[in-house]
């Protein structure tokens, strides 16, 4: 008998623009049979508020995941600033320490490559707004280990996170505006229209 895993949505951004892109995005979604999960780029040093602002706009609970954390559909999952978000088995996620900054600019690619190792083929990661060009080689991978990409149109240049990971390393299923992306995953989790009709 075979396991029904759930679909599994892994979500990159930077900065104030991308902040915005995460909320638009939940706010389209009353629900998802999906674990989401969350990785924004931002300080540090400061104390965040990241779950408070972002549950605002979601109608589906948003969590700080805890180590060896069991990940649920229907709810949204982010790590601290310095504790990175990760998938280790298909259903259980957990956080990387990071207190040195070792991964920088680097924890969208992390959280892509653990879908792209353990997720499966019910993946789909989406690049939205953001500087520089992290969430590309992972975009590459979950590409590559058969799931779905999706990177919102970019607003300035080629130069930014859509831009680079379009122009990376392998076809991008869906590029668009949030409503587009919003709608594109929900048909795809609830088994209705091909993403290329």
């Amino acid at each position: 008998m075979q396991t029904h895993f759930p679909w599994t949505v892994a979500v990159g951004a930077s900065g104030g623009e991308g902040l915005q892109d995460l909320r638009d995005l939940l706010h389209e979604w009353s629900g998802l049979d999906a674990v989401v999960m969350i990785v924004l780029h931002r300080r540090w040093t400061a104390i965040s508020q990241l779950r408070e602002v972002l549950q605002r706009s979601s109608r589906m609970p948003v969590i700080v995941a805890d180590e060896d954390e069991r990940l649920r559909p229907g709810r949204v999952y982010i790590g601290e600033p310095a504790n990175h978000l990760t998938l280790i088995a298909r259903t259980m996620g957990t956080v990387t320490s990071d207190p040195d900054q070792t991964h920088r600019n680097r924890t969208v690619d992390l959280l892509f490559n653990s879908l792209a190792a353990f997720g499966g083929m019910r993946i789909i990661g989406i690049v939205l707004a953001g500087s520089l060009d992290d969430g590309s080689r992972g975009l590459a991978a979950i590409n590559q280990a058969g799931g779905l990409t999706m990177v919102v149109t970019p607003s300035k240049s080629l130069r930014d996170m859509p831009g680079n990971a379009i122009t990376y390393d392998g076809p991008i299923d869906v590029i668009g505006s949030i409503q587009m992306i919003a709608r594109a995953v929900e048909s795809t989790i609830s088994g209705g229209q091909n993403l290329a009709g």
